[in-house]
């Protein structure tokens, strides 16, 4: 009787919708079709912006809309995550793509399912493996810097649109390049569209509401109207090219949208094409999760709720794998929709199944309307959504805090905006893994002393501190391993070089959590070299765990000092008069 239970809270863990699902009501219910009306409204005009972006057929913007959204409401943990193409993931997949196939051709489309396949693979298997706290690694103010300088890329790359002009380019220089060598050949019907609909869309987004509230409208319809602006302005601006027949005259339009539900697809299992996507899934993958971790996070931290950054994995993976099988492209948590369906009131993950409804409806019914659809229109969708991601503050906050973050901020900017996104992404990996072991190799070592009247220690730099000539109490600020072994080996024996009174010293590992076997091989370094100039070697205040470890090791039983429980404890046998002078 006793495994029932557990047996369905393991069930529970790996499928989440039993758990919610148990305490859903009538009112959940509301929320959630109110929160799912609201998004979908916003989701369809950005999903086939979106689509366009990576360089494929608006469509496939629709079906990663439907099933993936799916696939998350049963494996996800977030009650407002609102899963679906996003712009840098877009961005992303045409990079990764672009390089391998034409744009239009049957093998781009392929190579981009197969890239949300293995993107869905990579995903799933580090949720099962409990990977999760890999993505720790990536440096949120380089990930904030590359987020940046994709949103200055893409709305770049939409410039063209708005143009009504050919322009290509993977960085800024190329596309800037490109768009003035055919500037002369705009489309000025098309620059009309593109503008109005840019100022429209940022009208909406800052004006409307205020605007109706003004008139005595009730909060939440207010809401519904403001959040519909991008299928307003499609529907005005695809009617006027309808009307006037504007693609006669040089307007691009979406053309034929094929009616119907996503259909089945499968990836290729090609050797070549999975060894030559594989590193670009990859990278999707990670800025993908970071991001929607980041988004979950901070909205279920508002509520007192909690996300579970292991099954999040797996939710996003079987939406991409999801995704992959219906025709669909690489998909994420996007941070503007899942505000959206926050602030909405969706209470559980069924808001995204609804949305996934409502996107097959659009996708059975509304996709014949979409015909006369000026690509401008689109364009102006993603120019107004991206420009959000856009924030140069962190150039002056890191400045401000930590001159070693702005440099890896600004090169990360630079070689993105500079060399493309996948440079741009590698780079940021990269440069946050250079930073952990930059900060980590170089710990922070204090030379401490009694506070007086206390059996407290402190920095003798910072602090009046009591100490004697003949002790060396050195407080280690960082667990010890192979990078930063040799640092404290050569920060020790400098110190005590040359000072004869040394006849101590005391190592204060209270922050020290963890020692691998090179800062081990360290330790017996030091203990041999100071023995070898007459002076005993002391541990303090070390960790049980770590402890454990070197008790495992003969590096106890060659210490030539002891192991205090307390730095106060030390001090007291080893300079009585010190102690007593200060008592």
């Amino acid at each position: 009787m006793t495994l029932l239970p557990l047996k369905r809270a393991q069930l529970e863990r790996h499928l989440p919708i039993l758990q919610w699902s148990k305490t859903y009501s009538r009112d959940t219910l509301t929320s959630d079709l109110v929160a799912a009306v609201i998004v979908t409204i916003m989701l369809i005009p950005q999903s086939l912006a979106y689509a366009l972006l990576a360089g494929l057929p608006a469509e496939m913007g629709l079906y990663a809309s439907i099933l993936p959204l799916v696939a998350y409401a049963i494996f996800g943990t977030s009650r407002a995550l609102a899963v679906g193409p996003v712009a840098v993931v877009s961005l992303m997949t045409a990079a990764a793509v672009g390089n391998l196939a034409l744009q239009g051709t049957e093998e781009y489309i392929a190579a981009a399912i197969t890239l949300a396949f293995i993107s869905g693979l990579i995903l799933t298997v580090m949720g099962l493996f409990r990977l999760g706290f890999l993505a720790n690694f990536l440096s949120h103010p380089v990930i904030a810097g590359f987020i940046t300088a994709s949103g200055i890329l893409i709305a770049t790359s939409q410039i063209k649109h708005i143009l009504g002009v050919d322009a290509h380019g993977h960085n800024l220089i190329a596309l800037v390049t490109s768009l003035i060598a055919h500037l002369n050949e705009t489309n000025l019907i098309t620059f009309v569209i593109g503008v109005a609909g840019v100022g429209f869309l940022f009208w909406v987004r800052k004006g409307l509401k205020p605007l109706l509230l003004s008139t005595g409208m009730p909060p939440r319809l207010a809401d519904i109207l403001a959040k519909a602006g991008p299928v307003a302005a499609v529907a005005l601006t695809t009617l006027v090219v309808w009307m006037f027949q504007l693609q006669t005259k040089g307007v691009k339009i979406v053309g034929e949208v094929p009616v119907g539900l996503p259909p089945l697809s499968l990836p290729s299992f090609s050797a070549d094409l999975w060894s030559s996507l594989f590193v670009s899934a990859l990278l999707i993958s990670v800025i993908g999760f970071v991001e929607s971790v980041s988004v979950a996070q901070t909205l279920a931290a508002k509520k007192r709720q909690r996300i579970v950054p292991d099954q999040e994995l797996v939710g996003l993976g079987t939406s991409n794998i999801a995704a992959a099988l219906s025709g669909g492209y690489s998909v994420t948590g996007g941070f503007a929709r899942s505000v959206v369906n926050f602030d909405a009131g969706a209470e559980t993950p069924a808001a995204g199944a609804f949305t996934a409804i409502g996107i097959a409806f659009a996708a059975l019914l509304l996709t014949p309307l979409l015909f006369f659809l000026p690509k401008a229109t689109l364009a102006a969708t993603i120019i107004v959504a991206v420009l959000n991601l856009v924030d140069f503050s962190i150039l002056r906050k890191t400045w401000t805090y930590s001159k070693v973050d702005f440099s890896a901020v600004s090169a990360t900017i630079f070689l993105t905006l500079g060399f493309g996104v996948e440079v741009g992404v590698s780079a940021g990996v990269l440069l946050s893994l250079g930073l952990f072991l930059y900060k980590t190799s170089r710990p922070h070592v204090a030379e401490v002393g009694l506070v007086p009247g206390t059996q407290h220690f402190r920095n003798i730099l910072r602090h009046k501190v009591e100490t004697h000539p003949s002790l060396v109490s050195l407080r280690i600020d960082e667990s010890l391993y192979f990078a930063n072994a040799h640092f404290l080996e050569d920060y020790l024996l400098e110190r005590v070089n040359g000072d004869t009174p040394i006849s101590h010293v005391v190592l204060m590992c209270s922050a020290v959590n963890e020692i691998d076997m090179s800062a081990l091989e360290s330790l017996e370094e030091i203990n041999h070299r100071l023995h070898e100039v007459g002076i005993t070697l002391h541990l303090s205040e070390v960790k049980g765990p770590v402890m454990d470890r070197l008790k495992r090791s003969h590096f106890l039983d060659n210490l030539t000092g002891e192991v205090f429980l307390a730095q106060y404890d030390a001090m007291v046998k080893l300079t009585p008069d010190t102690v007593r002078a200060t008592s």
